[in-house]
C-alpha cells in the first residue's frame, strides 16, 4: 500500500510539473517577444516573420498534443501497474490468511472442538469478506485518481485555449499599431472585442480612434463601458476629458481629467501636448489643475471671445 501511494503521488507531481513547465515556457517566450518588440525601431513583422510565427504556433500545438498523449499513456501504465500490485497484495493476503485459518482449524479438529466442514465455511466467509473489503478500497482509490486526472486535463485544455487566445489578441494589438487610419484601428479593436468582450483597454483605444473621427458621443459611451469593467482605468477618464472638451463641456472635461491624474500623474504631460485639450488652456479650473499661471489679460480676451475662460464657466 505504501508503494502504491508513492506511485500515485509521483504521477500527480508529474502532471503538475508538466503543466507548470508548459505555462512557464509560454510566459518566457511571450516576455522575450515583448522585449524584442520594444527594442526594435522598425516594424517587427514581415511576411516571412509572420510565416515563421505561424509555423512555430503550429509546431507548439503538435508538441502539446504529443505531450498530452505521452502523459496519458504513462498515467494509464501507472494505473495498470498499481492495479496489478493491488491484486497481488490482495492474493497474498488471502493466501496467508487461509494458511493461518487452516493451521488453527487443524488444531481445533485435533482437539475435537468443531468439524472440518464448519471450519471450511468460516474460512470461505472470512476470505470473501477480506477480498471484498480490499477490492472496495482500491476501487475507491482508482476512482479518486481518475477524477484528479480528469480535473488536471480540463485545466491543461483551458490553459492551452487561453494561450492561443492571448497570442491571437497580441497579434491584433500589433496589427492595430501598424494601422494609420482611425477606421482601420476601429476595425482591429472590434476584432479584439469579439474575442474578449471585457477588454477595457480595447474599448478606450477604440474611443480614441472614434474621437479622431469626430464622434465624441460614441467615444463617451465606449469609455463609460470601459469604466464599468475597470473603474480604475485612467486612460478611460482621459479619453472622456478629451471627448467632453470637443463638445465644449469644460467642467466635465476638467472633472474627468482630474480623475485621470489621480490614477496616474503621467497624464499631465500628455494633456499639455494634446491638441484635443488646447481649448481648455484659457479655462481657469484647468489652469489651476495643471499648475499654469494665467494672467488677467488672457481672461479678458476669453470673456470677449466667448472662450471657456469667461465668467459663465
Amino acid at each position: 500500500m505504501r508503494g502504491l501511494s508513492t506511485w500515485l503521488m509521483l504521477a500527480a507531481a508529474l502532471l503538475l510539473s508538466l503543466a507548470a513547465n508548459a505555462q512557464q515556457e509560454n510566459d518566457e517566450r511571450q516576455e522575450a517577444a515583448e522585449e524584442r518588440v520594444e527594442q526594435l525601431q522598425e516594424p517587427l513583422y514581415t511576411p516571412f516573420v509572420e510565416r515563421y510565427v505561424l509555423d512555430e504556433l503550429k509546431q507548439l500545438r503538435k508538441d502539446m498534443a504529443a505531450q498530452r498523449v505521452a502523459l496519458t499513456q504513462e498515467v494509464v501504465d501507472r494505473q495498470l501497474n498499481a492495479a496489478d500490485k493491488a491484486i497481488t497484495y490482495a492474493t497474498d493476503t488471502v493466501t496467508y490468511f487461509f494458511y493461518l485459518i487452516a493451521g488453527v482449524s487443524s488444531m481445533l479438529v485435533i482437539v475435537g472442538w468443531t468439524s472440518i466442514r464448519d471450519i471450511k465455511e468460516k474460512v470461505h466467509s472470512l476470505a470473501s469478506e477480506e477480498v471484498n473489503k480490499i477490492v472496495s478500497q482500491y476501487e475507491a482509490r482508482l476512482r479518486s485518481i481518475e477524477e484528479q486526472l480528469s480535473e488536471k486535463t480540463r485545466h491543461i485544455e483551458h490553459n492551452r485555449d487561453e494561450i492561443e487566445l492571448t497570442q491571437e489578441i497580441q497579434s491584433l494589438w500589433l496589427r492595430a499599431g501598424r494601422e494609420h487610419t482611425p477606421a482601420g484601428k476601429i476595425a482591429v479593436y472590434d476584432q479584439i472585442l469579439g474575442l474578449r468582450r471585457d477588454d477595457g483597454e480595447a474599448l478606450t483605444y477604440k474611443a480614441d480612434a472614434v474621437l479622431e473621427l469626430g464622434e465624441a458621443q460614441w467615444a463617451i459611451n465606449l469609455c463609460l463601458q470601459a469604466l464599468e469593467i475597470d473603474p480604475a482605468n485612467g486612460n478611460a477618464y482621459y479619453q472622456l476629458a478629451c471627448a467632453h472638451a470637443s463638445q465644449e463641456q469644460w467642467e466635465e472635461a476638467v472633472e474627468y481629467l482630474a480623475k485621470a491624474l489621480e490614477i496616474s500623474p503621467a497624464y499631465r504631460d500628455e494633456a499639455m501636448d494634446d491638441p484635443a485639450l488646447d481649448a481648455l488652456f484659457e479655462y481657469p479650473p484647468f489652469a489651476e489643475l495643471m499648475g499654469i499661471q494665467s494672467t488677467g489679460d488672457d481672461k479678458d480676451i476669453a470673456d470677449d471671445s466667448g472662450a471657456p475662460g469667461g465668467s459663465a464657466a
